[in-house]
């Protein structure tokens, strides 16, 4: 399992003196762009392939406050992969100095062409290096339907409902 460890800044609390929202994601964000850069995803990989990764959605639960002054580790581990390597599912847990359970994260991702803005499977060669990265006890072999597994669709307005607002 890979882990980051962070130190709780003053600028990561909110006004109830805690770890902020945005702080438990741009720590799970920094692990794993961490840990897709030490697994030969850096900006040079992922320029030669014109690729970028693309998240759909994070759901964090909360379990526990964290308070500054003590450090936190920040885990990832693959919990699912379509056989294409287009969809990517990670699951992030941050534990604090004890080793408590304070928060789980469950994150959806894929891959963009930076050129044509289109989702794309994964080339052979990254493709093999995220499938044989540690996996969860739990993992499963994503498709496109576990993309739309919430139902969420966009709700557009119309030019006059635009207006109206």
């Amino acid at each position: 399992m890979y882990s980051k460890k962070f130190e709780i800044r003053w600028s990561d609390l909110d006004a109830n003196r805690h770890l902020a929202n945005s702080a438990f994601v741009n720590f799970m964000s920094h692990t794993r762009m961490s840990f897709l850069m030490e697994n030969g995803f850096g900006h040079k990989q992922l320029s030669h392939f014109n690729l970028g990764p693309i998240v759909f959605y994070e759901h964090i639960y909360y379990f526990k406050e964290i308070f500054a002054g003590e450090p936190v580790k920040v885990t990832l581990e693959l919990s699912g992969l379509s056989e294409d390597g287009m969809f990517f599912e990670f699951t992030h847990r941050i534990y604090d100095h004890t080793g408590k359970n304070c928060a789980t994260c469950e994150m959806m991702g894929s891959w963009i062409n930076l050129e044509t803005r289109k989702l794309t499977q994964l080339p052979e060669e990254l493709f093999d290096r995220l499938d044989h990265t540690p996996k969860s006890e739990d993992f499963r072999i994503l498709t496109k339907e576990d993309t739309r597994k919430f139902g969420k669709r966009p709700n557009n307005l119309s030019p006059e409902e635009m207006e109206a607002l």
